[in-house]
Parts: structure tokens; sequence; C-alpha cells
């Protein structure tokens, strides 16, 4: 018989349907005639109710191996429930332990765990309820990221993960080389002698796609990048991670409006469908988690985002009569507090501000005309600040140029970006989301690391 999944069985199963599902036991509990078990297979919050009898055949030695964590399939006819948390529980008939688990040694009792225990035992912790519903949550994000943008037109591009630039200009880099570190080429002056590296050139793990996707939609018109990204930010607070996964749109023929205007678009889909598709899991973190979720969620999906210029938010900020650790001024960088006190006291909704200091943002972005600011914006938050960082890109050559001496970058290495704007230039535009911090956010959990299977940390590189 074929397998079905739990998730199923619960939404359209039916009473003396015969069904088979696998799974992981989650609990058992033996009376004289028969036991319960509860099995788990990923698919639901829920577990499956299993009633076995003694008419099952080797019962006895079965329920013996029968511990938390063992594997099984279960074959058997579905009924109706006399529980008050699930419709249907299934009788069975076949009972099969694939693999047994030793409830001494077994670290998932039937308790509540912290997240910092959970995390030392990473290869299991995704059987937990929490772990579970935040990776299904994930797959249910990354699965509307795509619908998005492939119903708008946008071609998915895989930009390179090994690269020669450092987009943000961050210098938090990876380095990437086949060189014997115990004895690594030195030239004349005694600096590393590259040109006998593997690729002739330093090289780094990415920390964006933008530069690439930037090439990308010079010839497709809208393009999306999806994929990891590295930065090596000596970090351990809640909000960073070593390794991350980046959303990065980019828009030819687009100025800044419509890019605040697609962003917007993007994170009301990706919430509404998330709403959709897993109200099971949403409502658990409401529940034991953020009381405020859903309604934040259903505040993201109903509500249109506020927009703000940053010297009318640096006019809120220093109007608000709070003491903020950092202090406020014209020029500076907005930092998490800022952002949240925006997003959290005086719009009490995501707001999206532009137009940023030049010396704030990055060489790629805009010059507007004032010649102080530049078409950025962010878009910023309750609970976590900043959740999308883009801008209208600088098409104009020789104000890039500029721009790139400014900030004493070598522009012989970035000749093909230049290119761009020598054969074609138009203006265009995009942006970079955050994954994790829209999982983290829409899950209420306070650390990213709960919301990405392996989290690469300082000093924290398990599997």
């Amino acid at each position: 018989m074929k397998t079905k999944r739990i998730k199923d069985l619960f939404h359209n199963g039916v009473p003396d349907e015969n069904a088979t599902i696998q799974g992981w036991l989650r609990t058992k509990r033996e009376l004289k005639e028969f036991t319960f078990i509860e099995v788990n297979d990923g698919s639901s919050l829920k577990n499956l109710q299993v009633i076995l009898d003694k008419t099952i055949s080797n019962y006895e030695e079965t329920i013996v191996r029968l511990n938390t964590g063992s594997s099984v399939e279960v074959s058997g006819t579905l009924a109706t429930s006399p529980g008050k948390n699930q419709n249907i529980e299934l009788k069975a008939t076949t009972i099969k332990i694939y693999g047994d688990s030793n409830p001494e040694t077994y670290p998932l009792q039937k308790k509540r765990h912290s997240f910092e225990f959970l995390r030392t035992i990473g290869h299991l912790r995704n059987r937990t309820n929490t772990l579970g519903a935040v990776m299904r949550i994930r797959n249910s994000c990354a699965m509307a990221i795509h619908k998005f943008f492939q119903e708008k037109g946008f071609m998915l591009i895989h930009t390179p993960i090994i690269t020669v630039n450092d987009c943000e200009g961050a210098g938090d880099l990876f380095k990437v080389t086949n060189f014997d570190l115990s004895n690594i080429p030195r030239n004349e002056k005694g600096n590393t002698e590259y040109t006998q590296d593997f690729f002739g050139k330093p090289a780094y793990l990415t920390v964006s796609g933008q530069l690439e996707a930037e090439v990308m939609a010079m010839a497709f018109q809208n393009v999306y990048t999806f994929g990891p990204t590295f930065r090596a930010e000596n970090s351990n607070t809640s909000r960073h991670l070593a390794e991350f996964w980046m959303v990065e749109p980019e828009m030819a023929f687009c100025d800044l409006e419509g890019n605040q205007d697609v962003a917007e678009e993007f994170l009301k889909y990706v919430f509404k469908s998330v709403l959709q598709s897993c109200p099971e899991d949403m409502e658990f973190f409401n529940k034991y988690i953020d009381s405020t979720v859903l309604e934040t969620a259903e505040k993201i999906t109903n509500k249109k985002f506020e927009r703000i210029t940053y010297t009318n938010a640096i006019n809120l900020l220093e109007n608000s009569n709070k003491l903020f650790e950092y202090a406020v001024e014209w020029g500076i960088d907005l930092q998490a507090e800022h952002e949240r006190y925006l997003a959290e006291e005086v719009f009490k909704s995501p707001v999206i501000v532009t137009n940023y200091p030049t010396v704030t943002k990055a060489f790629y972005m805009r010059l507007n005309d004032d010649q102080k600011t530049v078409a950025a914006m962010d878009i910023l938050f309750p609970k976590i600040g900043e959740i999308i960082g883009g801008s209208q890109r600088e098409e104009r050559l020789d104000i890039l140029e500029e721009r790139l001496q400014a900030q004493n970058i070598i522009t012989e290495d970035l000749s093909w970006y230049l290119d761009l704007r020598r054969y074609g230039t138009v203006p265009h535009s995009g942006f970079g989301l955050g994954f994790e911090r829209m999982v983290q956010f829409m899950t209420g959990v306070k650390n990213i690391r709960e919301v990405i299977p392996f989290p690469r940390t300082p000093l924290n590189a398990e599997f």
C-alpha cells in the first residue's frame, strides 16, 4: 500500500479508509489490552494517534521495542477519534520497526527543551515541535518567493558563490584558496603570491549576488537570485550569521519608486502565502513564542507601508524626547533602535525610509540631485528593524566613476561593471532580503540560529 503523509490524512482522511504511514514515534502509552502511540512524519505539527491491540502479530515483542525516537511503518484503518485535538486516528493492523531508539540515551524526551540545548544536538532538533514548525514555514516562504517572482516574469539566476568582488565594501569576507596554509608562496616583498593560487588572484565567498544580477538584468530585464551568502563578521548577536540566504531581485527600466512598490507587494505576498499554507504552525508560534505573531502578519498583508525620507526620519527621532543609546543627527547610519522606534512606536507598521546620506551607502547607489543623498531604501519592520535594503543603481558612467574614485575603489577591477554603463545603460533598481530575518520575524523566534537548519556562527561549524 502506498504510504500517505499525516498532514494529508488530517485534511482528507475519512473513517474506514485504509492507510499506511511512516514516521518517528513521539510517545507511547500502554494499557491492559492495547497501546497508544503517537507518530510524526514531519509534515504536520500534529502527531497521528495509532492504536495497537493484541491481535497484531508479535504484539508483546513489538511494544517492548517501541520507544520515543523509534522509526516505524504502520498500516491500518482510519477511525473517528474521540480525542479533542484530532479528528481521526489509525487502528493498526500491522507495524514494522525500522530503527530502534534507546530511551535511556535519546535526548529528546517528552518535555520542553531550551533552544540552547537543542543547538547542541542539531542533528536531532528538527524532530521537535518548534523546529519542525520553523522549517515548514521556512519552506513555505521559499516556495512563495519563487512563485511571486515567476508569476511576474522574473528569471531565476544562479550567481557565483566564489567571487573576486566585495559588493558591500565591508571587508568581512571569507577567503577561498587551495594554498598549503603551512607553506604559502610569498613574493620578494613578503606578500602572498596569489598568481600561484587556484584562481590566480584573491577570491572570496560572496556577500551578495547583486553585481552579477545587474549583469543579467541588462540582458533579461527582470531577474532574481536566491542563494547562500557569507560574511566573516565576528558577531554573536541574535541577528547575525556567518552563512545566510539572500533574495536579490534586479529590475531594468525601474526607478526607486517602482523598487519600493515591488518590495512591498513581494513582502505582502509571502506573508499571505504562509498564513494560508501553514496556519497551524503560525498559530503554534502565536501561542507559545510570541502572542503578536498572527496580528503582526495580518497587518503586514493588509496595511499599506508608510513611506518617509531619511531626513524626515531624523526629524522624528530628534523630536521624540526618547533617550537613545546612539545619538541622532543627520548623517548617521540608522541603528536598530532607531529603526524599531519608527516602525513600532511612530507608525506601528512597516515603514520604507528613502534617500539616505551618500556617506552611509555603497558606491553603486544613484546620486540624487541634491548631491548629498542617494536613491536608497530600507524597509523597517517592528521588532527587527531593517528587513530589506535596496536602491536605484547609478546608471551614469561619469558619476559612477567619480563615486568609485571617492571611495578609493580601483576602477580596473570593476571594468566589466562600468561596461554596463557604456553599452546600453538604463535606469535599474533592486533590493536584498535577508531570508532568515524574514523567517525569524514571521515566527517570533528571538535568535536567528533557530531559523536555519545548520547555523554557522563564530566558533560554530558543525556538520
